[in-house]
């Protein structure tokens, strides 16, 4: 399994940006699918956005046209830009990897709040 570690979580106002990144240890980065889930309190754990490794990307309702995925093949790095954040964003954000198997990040919490 890949190993997937998370950063840029924080807390930010309503409207507000962040951005999350997901290193991933292996050398065949370029034949994962990636993806970012997110899980609030209480609820069940949700996709996000998806890449490709071709780079197509898809996107959940809730999140189209405020988040952006997009992968660095070079660096094994997916990220998600994510804009005009709303309190419903608030919860877990966790990076997922899967090609032979599945992998998952630790998460990390992002809470949008005034």
């Amino acid at each position: 399994q890949v190993q997937l570690v998370e950063s840029g979580g924080g807390l930010v106002q309503p409207g507000g940006s962040l951005r999350l990144s997901c290193a991933a240890s292996t050398m065949t980065f370029n034949n994962y699918i990636m993806a970012w889930y997110r899980q609030a309190p209480g609820k069940q754990r949700e996709l996000v956005a998806r890449i490709s490794s071709r780079g197509s990307t898809t996107y959940a309702d809730s999140v189209k046209g405020r988040f952006t995925i997009s992968r660095d093949n070079a660096k094994n790095t997916v990220l998600l830009q994510m804009n005009a954040l709303k309190p419903e964003d608030t919860a877990v954000y966790f990076c997922y990897a899967e090609w032979l198997n599945t992998s998952w990040g630790q998460g990390t919490q992002v809470t949008v709040s005034s």
